[in-house]
C-alpha cells in the first residue's frame, strides 16, 4: 500500500481535487452527488466520497444510517463543520473547535476487554478490566445510537513501516473530528482507498453517554474509552477531546508490536540532514517532545509516537499534535507557521470574536490548548517517516521540584532505571481535573498507553540500546532556581543548545562532575549556556531548601521503583539515585 505522509490533494487556495461519489452499502454503484441509493435494508443511505465499494459501513454492523461521508478532504470537512456549528475559522485559516468539559484525556475511563488473548498478557495493574458482555452491550448501543445519523469515515494507517503498520477506519459524528484524525494519522494515496480493508475500527460518539451498570464503566462518569484487542475495535463516547482517537491507535500498536520485536515508544524523533544519525526524544505532554524535535537543522520524523525495529525507527503518525500555550513565532517558528494556516485544527484556543486572531497566551479554557496539523506543514519533515537506528536518546523531564540539572549523561543501567521511572511533571489540562503542575512517575514515559507490563518495553529498548551503542541523556526542561511556583522555567534557548551539543557529539567531550544526589554525570561547562544553570544547587537562594527538596525527590524515586525491582537485574537496581553528601 502506498502511503502519503502529508501530501495533500488540495491546492494553495484550498480547492479540493478529491472525487465525490454516491455509493451503495453493498454492491458498488455510483451516481450524481445528492442521489440516495438503497442499502440491503429498507432505508436509503446518502454516501459521498471515495471508499472500497465492497467494504462499507455495513461490515461494521451499522444499519439505518442516514449517510456516510467517506474520506473527505479538508475543504469539504471545513464546510460540514461550519454548517453544523461545530467550529470556527480563525485568522490564518485554521479550524478552531472546543472540546467541552473534557479538555484532555480521561485515563480513568479507559477500559480493556478481558478475554483469552488479554487475560495473561495485559498489565492489569495499569489497565482497567472490562467484560466481553459489557463491551458487546456498548457496541450494540453504539450501533443503535447511530441509526438516522450521518457519520464521517476516514480510512487511514498507523505506522510508516509497511511491515509493521495497521490499517484503521475511523467513524466520527463530528466533521472536525474527522479532519483531526485525517491530519494525525497516515493518509493512503487516494487510489489505494478502492481496495482498503480495515484491520482496526474506531467509533467516536461524543453525544453517547455510557451507563455504568450496562457498559461496565465508572459510576457517575459520562465518558468511556473501550478497547477490544481481539476484535481490534475502539469505542469512544462522552468526550469531544480528539486526542483520545490518536492515543487509541498508539495503545493498540503498543499491544501488538513487541511480539514482532519492535519497541513502541512515546517519543518524538528526528534525523540529521544527511539521513544518517537519528535521535529519539522521550517525554510526556509539556516536556518539549514536539518543540525540541522540530529542529530547523534536522529532518523531523515524528513528534509523539515512534517504533524501533530491526530496520530502524519509524513514525506511527502522519501529523503533529502540538501544545499551543504561549506559542510564538519567535520561539517556535515552524510550529507557529504550521498552526496558523488552512487545514490545521485548533482545540480550545481563545480568539478575538471580531478579528478572529488566536490568543495563544489566553488559558481561560485550559492550559492544554492544541494544534493538529499534517507533517508536510513542517518544511523539513520526512516524507517517508523512517530513519536509521538512533545515535542518541533524550529523556525529557519537566522537573517540578527544580533540583535536577538541565542535562546529564546516563550509563546504560541508569538509562533503564530512568526509563522505567519515567519521572516528569503532569501539566495542567492534559488530563481531566488536573490543575497546576504535579510531579508524576509515568513508567516508560507513557504509562496510560501501555497494555503490557513495562518490563516488556524496557527489555526491548535495552536490547536495542546495547546493540547499537546509543548514548542516552536526561534533559530537564522544567524548573530551575526553586520549586514550581518559586523558580522559573528552564530557558528554551539553553535547552536547545544542550540538546544540539548532545546530538552533534560535542557534549561527550565536556568535563563532567558526578551529581551528589542522583549519581549521573553532569557537564561542568557548555558553550552558550550560563555555567550556574548546569548546577541547580547554585541557582537556589535557599541552599538548605534545595538540599531538603533534592533528598525528598531521591526518596520518591526509590519508593516508586520498588514495584519494578523484581523485574530488573541488580545493576539496574544499583543505578538508583542515592545521596552521597548533604550538600555541595
Amino acid at each position: 500500500m502506498a502511503f502519503n505522509l502529508g501530501i495533500h490533494d488540495v491546492d494553495d487556495y484550498g480547492l479540493a481535487f478529491h472525487e465525490t461519489k454516491v455509493v451503495t452499502v453493498g454492491p458498488a454503484m455510483a451516481g450524481p452527488l445528492g442521489k440516495q441509493t438503497p442499502d440491503s435494508g429498507e432505508n436509503s443511505v446518502q454516501e459521498t466520497g471515495v471508499r472500497n465499494a465492497a467494504y462499507g459501513a455495513d461490515k461494521f454492523g451499522f444499519t439505518g444510517l442516514k449517510g456516510v461521508n467517506w474520506n473527505l478532504t479538508e475543504p469539504k470537512l471545513y464546510e460540514h463543520a461550519l454548517l453544523n456549528g461545530e467550529a470556527n475559522i480563525v485568522a490564518g485559516g485554521a479550524l478552531c473547535a472546543e472540546t467541552g468539559h473534557h479538555t484532555g484525556r480521561s485515563p480513568k475511563d479507559k477500559h480493556t476487554v478481558e478475554d483469552d488473548l488479554t487475560r495473561d498478557s495485559v498489565w492489569w495493574d495499569g489497565n482497567r478490566k472490562m467484560s466481553k458482555e459489557n463491551f458487546d452491550n456498548l457496541l450494540a448501543d453504539f450501533q443503535a445510537h447511530c441509526k438516522g445519523k450521518s457519520l464521517f469515515a476516514q480510512d487511514l494507517v498507523g505506522g510508516a513501516d509497511p511491515t509493521h503498520c495497521i490499517k484503521v477506519r475511523v467513524f466520527t459524528e463530528l466533521a472536525w473530528h474527522s479532519l483531526f484524525i485525517r491530519q494525525l494519522l497516515i493518509r493512503p494515496e487516494r487510489a489505494a482507498l478502492a481496495g482498503f480493508v480495515p484491520e482496526m475500527t474506531i467509533v467516536d460518539l461524543p453525544s453517547f453517554k455510557p451507563d455504568a451498570k450496562r457498559h461496565g464503566g465508572r459510576e457517575g462518569s459520562d465518558t468511556m474509552v473501550a478497547i477490544d484487542f481481539t476484535r481490534k475495535i475502539v469505542l469512544i463516547c462522552g468526550s469531544s477531546y480528539a486526542g483520545e482517537m490518536k492515543k487509541s491507535v498508539f495503545t493498540t500498536l503498543n499491544f501488538y508490536l513487541p511480539a514482532k520485536n519492535v519497541v513502541p515508544m512515546h517519543c518524538s524523533a528526528n534525523v540529521s540532514k544527511d539521513g544518517k544519525e537519528s535521535a529519539l526524544f522521550f517525554g510526556l505532554s509539556g516536556t518539549g517532545k514536539t518543540t525540541l524535535s522540530a529542529d530547523p537543522n534536522r529532518i523531523l520524523i515524528g513528534d509523539d509516537e515512534t517504533g524501533w525495529g530491526e530496520a530502524g525507527i519509524f513514525n506511527f503518525e502522519g501529523g503533529c499534535y502540538a501544545k499551543t500555550v504561549k506559542l510564538s513565532k519567535e520561539n517556535e517558528p515552524m510550529i507557529w507557521d504550521a498552526t496558523n494556516r488552512f487545514g490545521s485544527v485548533l482545540e480550545n484556543v481563545v480568539f478575538d470574536p471580531d478579528t478572529r486572531v488566536p490568543d495563544y497566551d489566553d488559558i481561560s479554557k485550559t492550559e492544554n490548548t492544541r494544534s493538529a496539523y499534517p507533517l508536510d506543514f513542517i518544511p523539513n519533515a520526512s516524507r517517508t517517516g523512517r530513519a536509521p537506528n538512533p545515535k542518541n536518546i533524550i529523556f525529557l523531564t519537566a522537573d517540578a521540584f527544580g533540583v535536577m540539572p538541565p542535562v546529564a549523561k546516563l550509563t546504560p543501567e541508569q538509562a533503564m532505571y530512568h526509563f522505567l521511572s519515567g519521572y516528569t511533571a503532569k501539566v495542567a489540562g492534559t488530563e481531566k481535573g488536573l490543575v497546576g503542575v504535579q510531579p508524576e512517575f509515568s513508567t516508560c514515559f507513557g504509562s496510560p498507553f501501555l497494555p503490557r507490563h513495562p518490563s516488556v518495553y524496557a527489555d526491548l529498548l535495552k536490547e536495542y540500546i546495547n546493540k547499537h551503542q546509543v548514548d542516552v541523556w536526561l534533559v530537564n526542561s522544567g524548573w530551575t532556581g526553586g520549586i514550581y511556583g518559586v523558580g522559573r522555567r528552564m530557558p528554551i534557548k539553553a535547552t536547545r543548545t544542550l540538546v544540539t551539543a548532545a546530538l552533534n557529539g560535542s557534549l561527550k567531550n565536556a568535563d563532567f562532575r558526578t551529581d551528589p544526589y542522583f549519581g549521573f554525570a553532569v557537564p561542568t561547562s557548555v558553550p552558550g549556556v550560563e555555567p550556574h544553570l548546569l548546577n541547580p544547587f547554585k541557582t537556589w537562594k535557599d541552599k538548605a531548601a534545595f538540599d531538603k527538596t533534592a533528598r525528598e525527590l531521591v526518596g520518591m524515586f526509590q519508593k516508586n521503583f520498588e514495584k519494578y525491582e523484581k523485574h530488573v537485574s541488580p545493576d539496574i537496581r544499583a543505578a538508583a539515585p542515592e545521596v552521597k553528601i548533604a550538600a555541595e
